[in-house]
């Protein structure tokens, strides 16, 4: 998607996506990031760890919402900053279907830095009904 710098404003949606979590996404992650800890992918280690079943990690939620971003500015690069909270897990269940997480995105300030323009987006990632990041934020580099 191409923005306009003018065409962005407070308020806006960025358009929303949903995808799918499975335990072979949560496999490829824990190679591709190192994160081998079992509570990704043992539901017996999970559950002694007091959690519902295997849980996605929390890095892997967090760059499913930033994807909202890159789809919205066709640029990876322009994204400046971005941080969160883990607040719930997405349990992903040992089935073909896996986890549903539904990811959103508003703009919530336009600032003006000199000669660039910097869009203030707040992220939503939900899984189950319930919000799994918290204070999602992010700050875009709009195009001159």
């Amino acid at each position: 998607m191409s923005l306009a710098v003018g065409a962005v404003a407070k308020g806006d949606e960025l358009p929303s996506l949903q995808v799918r979590v499975t335990r072979a996404d949560l496999v490829r992650y824990a190679g591709a990031s190192g994160d081998l800890n079992p509570i990704h992918w043992s539901d017996r280690v999970a559950g002694v760890a007091g959690l519902p079943g295997v849980i996605a990690h929390g890095m892997l939620s967090m760059a499913l919402a930033g994807r909202v971003l890159t789809a919205w500015t066709g640029d990876p690069a322009a994204v400046r900053s971005y941080g969160t909270r883990f607040t719930r897990p997405v349990v992903v269940p040992d089935d073909d279907t896996g986890a549903t997480v539904e990811l959103s995105g508003t703009v919530a300030d336009v600032l003006d830095e000199g000669d660039r323009r910097i869009a203030v987006v707040d992220l939503r990632a939900v899984f189950d009904g319930k919000t799994v990041l918290g204070r999602a934020r992010a700050e875009v580099v709009l195009p001159q």
